[in-house]
C-alpha cells in the first residue's frame, strides 16, 4: 500500500507520471540490476575472463520475472541490500536452463557497483523524459512570447504597479531560465549518468590486470560514461541530479505563483486552460482554482526538501559509507517523480493558456496613468533638470491621486510642464507603449536561445 501520494493509485496524477513512476519502480530498480550483471558477464567473456556461453546463459536468465518476489524481500531485510538475493536468484535462474554457469554471476563485482550502476540507468531514463517535456514548455512559451511581445500590461513589483511592460517579457522572464535548464541538464547528465565498478574497495583488485578494461567495457555495454575512478564514496553526481532537478522545479514554482495571481478575480489576466470540471469546488459553483499551479508548488516545496539528504549524503566515511548512501534512494525515485509531475503541469499550462488581452490593458489603465509617470519624469528631466523633475512628477501624483484625475490632467495644471509642452506632448509621456526600453530586443534575445533548443 502506498503511503506517499506521490504513488498513489488514486492521488498519484496529481504529484507524478506513471511514465516516470515505471523508470523508478521497485521491479525497474531490479531489472536494471539486472541488466548490469547481464552486461558485466557479457564484457568480461568478451575479455577471456569467463565463459562465453555462462554470459550467453546469464543474459538470457537476467529478467525480473524470474526474480522470486518474496524471496527478494527476505534476503534484503536479512541482508540489508537487494544484491546478495538478487544474485541467487539469478544464479538460480541461469542453472535453471539446464547450463552449469551460475556461479560465474556477480563475477569480481560489489553490491554497490550493481546498485549504482542501476541507478545511473535510472537517472539516465528520468533525465530523457524531464528533457523531452522541458524541451516542449520551452517551446509552448517561445511561441506564446512571440504571439504576445507587443501585449501591453502593468509590470508590478511588491504586487504595485511600476512600469509597463508587455506579456512577451514576462513569457520571456519565464522562458529563460528553462532554456538555461536545458542547457544544464545536457552538461550535468554524463556526470550523473555514469558506470560504477569498484569491487569490494575500489581497486577492483579481483580482476587483476583486467579491472580497468572490465570497467570500460561495461560503461560502454550500459551506455553509460566511464568516470577517472570508482565512485562508491563520490555521490557528487547523484546529489547534482537531484540539486538540477529542485533548480528546475524552482523556476516552474515562479510561473505557477505568477499565473495563480494573474487568476485573481481582482486581476483576472491569466487563467490555466480550462477543462470541464477541473478545479471545481464542492460548494462554490463558480470556482476555477488554478490546480495546477497549486500542484507544481506544493511538488517544488517536496523536490526542495530532498535536496540537502542527497547533499547530506556525500559525506560518506572512508571506501564505504555507513549510512549516508543508503539515505538517497529515499530521495532519487520520489524527487524525479515529483519534478515531472510538476513539469507536466507546466506544459499543460504553457500549451493552453487563457490570456485576456482586454483585461491586461484596462488593468493597466487602472491608475490613470500614474503607472508611467518615471517616464514623465525622465522626459521632464532634460528639460527642468532630473530632482525639479521629480518633484513636479510628484506633485502631480499626488494631484491625480487626491482629485481622482488621470495623470495628463494632473500635468496640465503644472506651469512648470504647461510652459513647456502642448497636450499633444504630454500625450505622448504618458504613453505606455513608448516607454518599454529594450523590451523587445530581451525577447529576441531569449526566443534566439529558444530557437537553438533542440
Amino acid at each position: 500500500m502506498p503511503v506517499n501520494p506521490a504513488d498513489s493509485p488514486i492521488f498519484g496524477a496529481l504529484y507524478g507520471s506513471d511514465a516516470m513512476r515505471a523508470v523508478f519502480d521497485d521491479m525497474a530498480f531490479c531489472q536494471r540490476m539486472l541488466d548490469v550483471e547481464a552486461a558485466l558477464a557479457r564484457v568480461q567473456a568478451r575479455l577471456g575472463i569467463i565463459p562465453a556461453e555462462a554470459a550467453a546463459a546469464i543474459t538470457e536468465a537476467a529478467r525480473v520475472e524470474n526474480l522470486d518476489v518474496a524471496a527478494m524481500r527476505a534476503s534484503v531485510a536479512n541482508v540489508g541490500y537487494p544484491v546478495v538475493g538478487l544474485v541467487a536468484g539469478l544464479s538460480a535462474a541461469v542453472d535453471a536452463l539446464g547450463t552449469p554457469h551460475g556461479g560465474w554471476t556477480h563475477w569480481g563485482a560489489t553490491t554497490q557497483d550493481i546498485m549504482d550502476s542501476a541507478t545511473s540507468l535510472q537517472v539516465r531514463d528520468g533525465l530523457a523524459l524531464l528533457r523531452a517535456d522541458l524541451v516542449a514548455v520551452v517551446r509552448a512559451l517561445a511561441t506564446q512570447a512571440a504571439a504576445h511581445r507587443t501585449t501591453l500590461m502593468a509590470g508590478r513589483t511588491h504586487l504595485q504597479h511600476a512600469l509597463p511592460v508587455t506579456f512577451g517579457l514576462k513569457l520571456a522572464t519565464w522562458l529563460a531560465p528553462l532554456a538555461a535548464h536545458v542547457e544544464r541538464l545536457d552538461q550535468l547528465a554524463p556526470r550523473a549518468c555514469a558506470v560504477q565498478f569498484g569491487g569490494a574497495a575500489g581497486t577492483l583488485a579481483s580482476l587483476g590486470e583486467h579491472g580497468l578494461a572490465v570497467m570500460e567495457g561495461l560503461g560502454a555495454e550500459l551506455g553509460l560514461t566511464v568516470p577517472d575512478a570508482p565512485w562508491h564514496v563520490g555521490r557528487d553526481g547523484l546529489a547534482e541530479a537531484v540539486g538540477f532537478l529542485g533548480l528546475l522545479c524552482g523556476s516552474l514554482a515562479k510561473i505557477a505563483t505568477d499565473v495563480i495571481l494573474l487568476a485573481q478575480n481582482e486581476v483576472a489576466e491569466l487563467t490555466e486552460p480550462y477543462v470541464h470540471g477541473r478545479g471545481q469546488s464542492s460548494t462554490m459553483p463558480q470556482k476555477r482554482n488554478p490546480i495546477a499551479s497549486e500542484y507544481i508548488l506544493a511538488s517544488t516545496r517536496a523536490v526542495q526538501a530532498l535536496v540537502p539528504l542527497m547533499q547530506g549524503a556525500m559525506a560518506g566515511d572512508h571506501e564505504r559509507a555507513t549510512g549516508p548512501w543508503q539515505a538517497e534512494p529515499l530521495a532519487i525515485g520520489q524527487a524525479f517523480v515529483l519534478a515531472h509531475g510538476a513539469l507536466l503541469h507546466a506544459r499543460a499550462i504553457a500549451e493552453g493558456m487563457v490570456v485576456d488581452t482586454a483585461k491586461m490593458r484596462a488593468n493597466l489603465d487602472l491608475t490613470g496613468g500614474l503607472i508611467v509617470a518615471e517616464a514623465v519624469m525622465m522626459g521632464l528631466a532634460p528639460l527642468l533638470g532630473r530632482e525639479a523633475a521629480h518633484h513636479v512628477v510628484k506633485h502631480a501624483c499626488d494631484r491625480a491621486l487626491t482629485d481622482g484625475i488621470t495623470l495628463a490632467a494632473a500635468l496640465g495644471h503644472e506651469s512648470a510642464v504647461t510652459a513647456r509642452l502642448d497636450a499633444a506632448a504630454i500625450a505622448a509621456l504618458v504613453a505606455p507603449g513608448a516607454y518599454l526600453g529594450s523590451t523587445d530586443r530581451f525577447i529576441e534575445r531569449v526566443l534566439g536561445r529558444a530557437r537553438g533548443i533542440t
